[in-house]
């Protein structure tokens, strides 16, 4: 997913040519289901003309047992059909949410660009459950289609004009409720668009709450989300006008036609050309109608919501990806050693020129935020660079798989997230193993993810890697200080954590994952002196012989860098270590004891 342009007319195709069986088997049903339905008033007229009017109680007992089993069959026709279609709708809209997920999680990026978690969130349930039944929509369609089939064919072996009726008017109340179902379709995508805008503004109040408060901007959020809330109740309100003046104008036009049937067949059995029984039946059938074609009248607002949510579901699928190309595997033994050349991205970087040793802890201050987050971006290869080149071990990062490179240059940034889980499982990686050779998040060699299920001694060195994270980070204080220790609930988003405790239990899972290249960035803004100066020596002593970046202007952790960089202005302004640059340099100092 997500490569080459996708229509909402490509979603919808694949979503029902994926439930064809499904759907198929459920429209075959409905159709026996639906001549049942047609049967029972014919059957009703053969009734009132051959039992009920020659009086035979012989016959009667006859006919009453076919509509008996009649009525058996359709019955269970109708539960089996109904099941299949179900199935088919919540099968294609399983799938289209997995579509999506993987598309937002391809480590090419993209998906994201322009849209709040909650819109895409959005996209993968409601609108990927309005394009998953559509499904249903189209089997119930087949139903109606074959029920207003038998209806006319038993209404033309009961009356020529009669059967004309309805064959002529059907395809007419079909075209009418097309052209009715356009400005629902047009209301419902912008419904759509407003109620996951009003979704994404909400998690983000939410996610930032705790901030807000801080900031004493708490009533400026809720008066944006009350400003938001409103616009998408106006446009939900306005697609609902739209569907009820659609329901409402489809509605009055079947009842119309329903009685102009009724007026027919009254008229005939006046003047002796239909008998009582077949009066009865061309009522009856008249009657039946009136399902089939309220289903048309919903089918058609489902299809038009369908379509609305399919372009929605879409335009996610087929964004642009941020980086482009890459597909070598990463060598192995990955050394380690980085170097940029002429990198320029965006305002922050502005041709750097960097060479990182490989094995060593190397501190990089900035004089502007920008470039620190320029520089992240292209180390993570969230986005290439505008000019220059980044390599490892003196190959571009543009060859190598975007995820196989995440596994070798892990970036830690400092407003990554918590899961929802215990404290261990936020700091524990779960590799398991895959059957197509890729490797979860755990350990980039995937050591974790090959070791047999079971294996003691597998797991004692997990475990004993996890606590040395632990320590390093002094997240094991962390844990100390919870209820329940490592297995306690940390919230989502580590909402039940302090700003410190949550850092310091982000920094152990980037420590616990082990990378041959780690890049971590501010990790310690929210935590004490005392505590900060004892992860900067827990910090250099796990990490020792690996390539390690510290982005930060923390003199503790520059302190105990082998080789601190300046980029100032965009560029390599001094290097050297922390003690040397802060004697020599002016604008280091101001930068990083200011």
């Amino acid at each position: 997913m997500g490569s080459g342009e996708q229509s909402g007319r490509d979603v919808l195709t694949r979503s029902v040519r994926g439930q064809a069986r499904r759907v198929g088997l459920g429209a075959a049903l409905g159709c026996v289901h639906q001549l049942g339905e047609a049967l029972v008033p014919v059957l009703i007229g053969v009734v009132i003309d051959q039992a009920v009017a020659g009086q035979d109680a012989g016959r009667l007992l006859m006919w009453l047992a076919v509509l008996a089993v009649v009525y058996v069959t359709l019955s269970w026709s109708f539960r089996l059909g109904a099941r299949a279609g179900e199935r088919g709708a919540e099968e294609a809209a399983h799938t289209l949410r997995l579509a999506i997920v993987r598309r937002v999680l391809d480590a090419r990026g993209g998906a994201e660009d322009g849209r709040l978690p909650g819109e895409l969130a959005n996209v993968a349930t409601e609108d990927a459950k309005r394009v998953g039944a559509v499904n249903m929509a189209l089997m119930s369609g087949t139903w109606a289609v074959a029920g207003v089939t038998a209806s006319a064919v038993a209404l033309l072996l009961t009356s020529v004009p009669l059967g004309l009726i309805v064959l002529l008017g059907t395809p007419v109340l079909l075209w009418l409720g097309h052209l009715l179902s356009k400005p629902l379709e047009r209301r419902s995508e912008a419904e759509q668009d407003r109620a996951a805008h009003a979704s994404g503004v909400a998690a983000d109040l939410v996610a930032g709450l705790r901030v807000l408060k801080g900031l004493g901007a708490r009533r400026a959020a809720v008066e944006r989300y009350r400003r938001t809330s409103r616009l998408s109740l106006a446009a939900t309100l306005r697609a609902a006008r739209a569907e009820s003046w659609q329901t409402g104008l489809v509605l009055a036009l079947t009842g119309g036609f329903i009685a102009l049937i009724a007026l027919v067949g009254g008229r005939l059995a006046l003047d002796g050309s239909l008998s009582l029984g077949q009066l009865v039946s061309a009522v009856g059938l008249a009657l039946f109608l009136l399902g089939p074609l309220e289903t048309f009248a919903w089918v058609n607002a489902e299809l038009a919501q369908g379509r609305a949510s399919a372009a929605r579901i879409a335009q996610v699928l087929s964004a642009e990806p941020a980086v482009v190309g890459g597909h070598d595997p990463v060598p192995q033994p990955v050394r380690g050693a980085l170097r940029l050349r002429g990198v320029r991205l965006g305002d922050g970087a502005e041709g750097v020129d960097l060479d990182v040793a490989a094995g060593r802890l190397t501190g990089i201050a900035v004089t502007d935020p920008a470039c620190a987050e320029a520089l992240l971006r292209c180390l993570g290869r969230e986005r290439d660079p505008e000019s220059g080149t980044v390599e490892l071990d003196g190959v571009p990062l543009t060859r190598f798989d975007p995820a196989q490179l995440r596994a070798a240059v892990l970036v830690a940034a400092h407003d990554a997230v918590l899961f929802d889980g215990s404290l261990a499982d936020n700091v524990t990686p779960r590799a398991q193993p895959r059957g197509d050779g890729a490797q979860g998040d755990g350990a980039p060699d995937g050591s974790a993810a090959e070791r047999p299920a079971g294996d003691a001694d597998g797991d004692a060195d997990a475990e004993l890697l996890t606590q040395r994270a632990m320590s390093a980070a002094h997240a094991d204080e962390v844990a100390r200080s919870l209820p329940h220790g490592t297995a306690t609930g940390v919230g989502e988003g580590g909402r039940s954590l302090s700003g410190g405790q949550r850092q310091r239990v982000l920094l152990a899972r980037a420590l616990r994952a082990g990378p041959p290249v780690l890049v971590v960035h501010d990790p310690t803004t929210a935590v004490d002196a005392l505590t900060e100066a004892r992860i900067a020596e827990g910090l250099r002593e796990i990490r020792r012989g690996r390539t390690t970046l510290v982005v930060t202007n923390s003199p503790a952790l520059l302190a105990v860098a082998d080789r601190v960089v300046l980029l100032d202005g965009g560029r390599v302004g001094a290097e050297g270590t922390h003690a040397e640059l802060v004697r020599a340099d002016a604008t280091y100092r101001t930068a990083v004891l200011a």
